[in-house]
């Protein structure tokens, strides 16, 4: 296993950026850039052993700083959407950026997906995987969000063929905190088809229904019956921007899975966090092509992104995303690549 790093780019303030290359002994590699702790690349076998890059992004800086969709970004301080962009903690109000609309999505104006963070490669012992060591801090009242905030994401790519992301963050005054990563997926490769096409298990017996600005409605609705039931292997065949309310009962077993029956390919999601956003890419149609020159169409792929439900803080029967002074969030999130025939 070995961690290659090289020069990706340069941001419009001169710094540079890196990119990261994670090999695991079966010769297949995950590409992290400190931009953004954005995955550009993930190449692995298909269920005739060949090798694809199955994830969506751009070959340049500019593209991700301008090719929207957060591609393969870390996202936060809070993930999702906050209906308005306002919440009140502790009996005060703070109004984030509108930058969806009239809600808050992702961060907000400038989020950790446009950061550049601080990057420590480290060597695995013993049969342990090297680990991508990122860090930052997040400001007091960056984007308006309460308190500073001192962030650590390790990623490795074990030999299983399993990327790891493990996220830590304490802040120093009561805060929200919500991570993730926004990878998107096509099984078949980044340069594919319609991902509709493909089939998807998510283990989860409820969602939380939405209005037109996509934020929750405060409902907690069964899938049972609807178009959302994918407790089952089935064909997606649908347009998905939702939030699935993670069975948590469910042990070691995985929250989500996708199968490309074309190339065989299988993207298995486990998570200790209570909710999945599935997003199909009904949105994407941005003018920035992907890789290669490869343009964005409708449905390109699909992102699965582990997290506390969409507008959590203004839904008291929702899963709290409050983290105290001096408490750690601590998460874990592994996307596992595989194959069947």
């Amino acid at each position: 296993m070995s961690i290659i790093k090289s020069h990706f780019g340069i941001m419009p303030s001169g710094e540079s950026v890196n990119a990261y290359k994670l090999t695991n002994a079966c010769g297949n590699h995950v590409t992290v850039l400190s931009l953004g702790g954005i995955i550009s690349e993930i190449v692995v076998p298909d269920k005739n052993g060949e090798k694809k890059d199955i994830a969506c992004g751009f070959d340049s800086v500019a593209g991700y700083l301008s090719g929207g969709g957060y591609f393969g970004a870390l996202v936060g301080r809070y993930a999702n959407r906050i209906g308005k962009g306002n919440f009140t903690l502790n009996g005060v109000e703070y109004q984030l950026a509108k930058n969806d609309g009239e809600n808050h999505l992702h961060g907000g104006n400038v989020g950790y997906n446009a950061r550049l963070w601080d990057v420590v490669a480290v060597p695995g012992y013993n049969g342990e995987p090297d680990k991508l060591i990122l860090t930052l801090r997040s400001p007091d009242g960056e984007e308006n969000y309460p308190g500073n905030v001192d962030i650590t994401v390790t990623y490795t790519f074990g030999d299983d063929n399993a990327l790891r992301i493990h996220y830590e963050a304490v802040p120093d005054a009561d805060t929200i905190i919500n991570l993730t990563n926004h990878s998107y997926f096509n099984p078949d490769g980044y340069d594919a088809g319609d991902v509709r096409e493909d089939e998807l298990m998510i283990c989860a017996d409820r969602t939380t229904p939405v209005d037109d600005g996509l934020i929750p409605t405060g409902e907690i609705k069964d899938v049972e019956g609807t178009e959302f039931d994918f407790r089952k292997m089935r064909k997606i065949g649908i347009a998905l921007d939702n939030n699935f309310c993670l069975d948590m009962s469910r042990g070691d077993a995985p929250a989500a899975e996708l199968y490309s029956p074309v190339s065989g390919r299988t993207v298995t999601v486990y998570t200790d966090l209570p909710g999945i956003q599935i997003y199909d890419g009904v949105m994407m149609d941005g003018p920035v092509n992907f890789k290669g020159g490869v343009p964005q169409r409708l449905f390109h792929a699909i992102a699965m992104e582990t997290q506390t439900w969409p507008d959590s803080i203004n839904h008291d029967n929702f899963p709290s995303p409050i983290v105290r002074k001096g408490e750690k969030y601590e998460t874990t999130t592994v996307y596992k690549f595989g194959v069947r025939a």
